[in-house]
């Protein structure tokens, strides 16, 4: 299994922060550069344990991922169930800690391996490659977004 991970110290709680990394509709567009369309599936209104979601990457690119993990504030874990023809697993987890000051330390963690069997060994050498600068730029758009008032008053007044 190829693993990326990167990390990030953002000037919110850890409940704020993990609150941020599951927004969805246009408060997750102004962070998120990395979906260009997301939506529950099966009738889910918000994220869970065994909930479904369908994401369009920028790239347009489709996956269908399931949460195997949801325990607010501190981590949440979902898995590939669709997805490129090139992935044979695909996972994500982000786990948030406290800071001094109140801060918060975000982990993101990409865990995957690509088929053909044969092709492997390079594909997820370049698969790493593309991913690090994927999940980097993403958690660069979620510290913007603990940053952005907007963003940040969507989740801590979410009826506003």
């Amino acid at each position: 299994m190829t693993r990326v991970e990167s990390s990030v110290v953002v000037d919110v709680d850890p409940a704020t922060a993990f609150a941020v990394s599951q927004t969805s509709g246009e408060t997750r567009l102004r962070w998120d550069p990395f979906i260009h369309e997301q939506h529950f599936l099966d009738g889910a209104s918000s994220p869970g344990k065994a909930v479904r979601t369908e994401t369009r990457h920028r790239s347009r690119l489709r996956m269908v991922s399931e949460y195997v993990s949801f325990n607010p504030p501190t981590n949440v874990g979902m898995k590939m169930t669709e997805g490129p023809w090139f992935f044979a697993s695909f996972a994500g987890g982000w786990r948030f800690a406290p800071e001094p000051g109140g801060r918060c330390r975000a982990t993101w963690r990409y865990s995957f391996r690509c088929r053909p069997a044969w092709l492997a060994p390079l594909a997820e050498r370049i698969g790493a490659v593309v991913l690090r600068r994927d999940i980097d730029r993403r958690i660069a758009g979620f510290a913007r977004g603990c940053a952005d008032p907007v963003v940040v008053a969507a989740v801590r007044h979410p009826q506003a």
